[in-house]
């Protein structure tokens, strides 16, 4: 069995213990989650089996506590065990990934979802504690980190890889379908997402955005997305001509991708929902992209597992070539996904 460990315990990493255990748990096994330290076994604990996007955790978690996090040491950063149903995984406190003992805990794959060991050098700290191979929740910074998203392109072999963010998880399979079908001359992208923990819930300081800086909650706030420039690391045949932004808004999950394509040759509604209704149909991307033509709100597609759910009610067409396609996401749980599956 292929094992896996989980280096960061937030979002990101508790919503992909969630569907590791809903989902994955026969084929692949959770070895170790290693904490920030900040809490005790018990609240991280807490976190897991409450959750407001969620709801509550349908098994029973049992603690089993070592020491508290403020006896943790290099030599022993165990904090104890969580015993999920007949699973026990072990919880660690250790705030520098290379002295993380990944081979000691039986752990092959790390998932990366700190969101601060980003580079090659930082993420491939892993590496050092026995790791077999470390896969990033986020977009890779610099050099020498290849990024999947599955269904659009294939992780080749490399030790430390990024499964992009959730946007592009998103946005990269409409644009592949729309670069083979149609041809794209250029692009834009808006992506409506959700607020995330890099926000504030009041007024406040912030460290490089100041609409980031007021409150989350009360605000439709504007600022930068990598989305647009990740995919065109997947579909390079894009580079330059792909571009976006984001608009956070007052949700706590549940986004949606405005995408604006400019083709290579006429097209219509009718031609380009026809399109996505075959390739949802289409084993490449069965799971990965789907169709409503219902009128969804947000809240409806809290809990979807796909990457990305294009509205055909919402497509567009103008003159033929100016063509816009809206997708519906789950960047919790649709990312969590394709992020557990990569480990396998």
């Amino acid at each position: 069995m292929i094992t896996f460990g989980i280096n960061g315990f937030g979002r990101i990493g508790r919503t992909s213990f969630r569907v590791w255990w809903h989902h994955h748990r026969d084929r692949i096994g959770l070895k170790a989650i290693n904490t920030s330290g900040s809490m005790e076994l018990e609240d991280w604990a807490h976190l897991l089996r409450h959750d407001t996007n969620y709801g509550l955790f349908d098994a029973q978690i049992t603690v089993e506590r070592q020491q508290s996090r403020h006896d943790v040491s290099d030599d022993n950063p165990v904090l104890g065990t969580l015993q999920v149903g007949e699973r026990r995984v072990l919880v660690t406190a250790q705030r520098q990934p290379a002295k993380i003992p990944w081979s000691e805990y039986g752990v092959q794959t790390v998932i990366e979802s700190t969101g601060v060991f980003t580079t090659l050098d930082k993420a491939g700290q892993h590496l050092a504690g026995g790791a077999q191979r470390v896969v990033i929740s986020a977009p890779a910074k610099g050099d020498g980190i290849q990024t999947g998203v599955i269904g659009v392109n294939d992780l080749k072999d490399g030790q430390v890889q990024s499964n992009a963010s959730c946007t592009t998880n998103c946005v990269a399979p409409v644009t592949r379908v729309m670069v083979e079908t149609f041809g794209v001359e250029k692009a834009v992208m808006t992506t409506i997402h959700a607020y995330t923990d890099d926000q504030n819930t009041q007024d406040n300081s912030h460290h490089k955005d100041l609409r980031r800086a007021r409150a989350a909650a009360e605000n439709i706030i504007p600022t930068t997305t990598g989305a647009a420039k990740a995919t065109t690391k997947i579909i390079p045949e894009l580079t330059d001509k792909f571009d976006g932004m984001a608009v956070r808004v007052p949700v706590p999950v549940g986004s949606l991708s405005d995408m604006v394509f400019v083709t290579s040759r006429p097209t219509s509604v009718d031609e380009v929902n026809q399109v996505f209704r075959q390739a949802a149909d289409q084993d490449r991307w069965r799971g990965i992209l789907a169709v409503t033509d219902q009128p969804l709100v947000s809240s409806d597609i809290v809990g979807r597992s796909e990457s990305s759910i294009v509205d055909l009610e919402l497509t567009k067409v103008i003159g033929g070539n100016l063509v816009k396609v809206v997708s519906w996401y789950d960047n919790e749980w649709g990312y969590c996904h394709r992020l557990v599956e990569q480990v396998q």
